[in-house]
C-alpha cells in the first residue's frame, strides 16, 4: 500500500501563485508515474500534469507555460508549482500515483478569485 499526503492549496487572486505538494510513503516502487488531477464543480476529473520516474513530464494544454511539475526522489514527493493562476483553475486538486496500482491523495481545494 501507498499513502499520499497532500499539502498546499488555498485561496489566491487571479495572476497569483500556489504550490502543491504530495508526499508518498509506504511500499514505494522505483518505477512509477505521479501526477496531479483536478475536478471543478459539475465537471469530470481531469489530468493536469504527470511526471514519470524517468523525468518525462506531461501537461494538459490549458496549463502549459503556467504550471510546473517536479519531484524530489529522496523524499518521494511531487510538487505542482502553479503560476499565473486563472479563475478557471479553481478546483479540487488530487495527487495520483501509479505503480502496482493506482493511489490517490485526499484532495485539496484551490480557489482563484477574479
Amino acid at each position: 500500500q501507498v499513502q499520499l499526503v497532500q499539502s498546499g492549496g488555498g485561496l489566491v487572486q487571479a495572476g497569483g501563485s500556489l504550490r502543491l505538494s504530495c508526499a508518498a510513503s509506504g511500499n514505494i516502487f522505483a518505477i512509477y508515474v505521479m501526477g496531479w488531477y483536478r475536478q471543478a464543480p459539475g465537471k469530470e476529473r481531469e489530468v493536469v500534469a504527470r511526471i514519470w520516474n524517468t523525468g518525462r513530464t506531461y501537461y494538459t494544454d490549458s496549463v502549459k507555460g503556467r504550471f510546473t511539475i517536479s519531484r524530489d526522489n529522496a523524499e518521494n514527493t511531487v510538487y505542482l508549482q502553479m503560476n499565473s493562476l486563472k479563475p478557471e483553475d479553481t478546483a479540487v486538486y488530487y495527487c495520483n500515483r501509479v505503480q502496482d496500482k493506482e493511489y490517490w491523495g485526499q484532495g485539496t481545494q484551490v480557489t482563484v478569485s477574479s
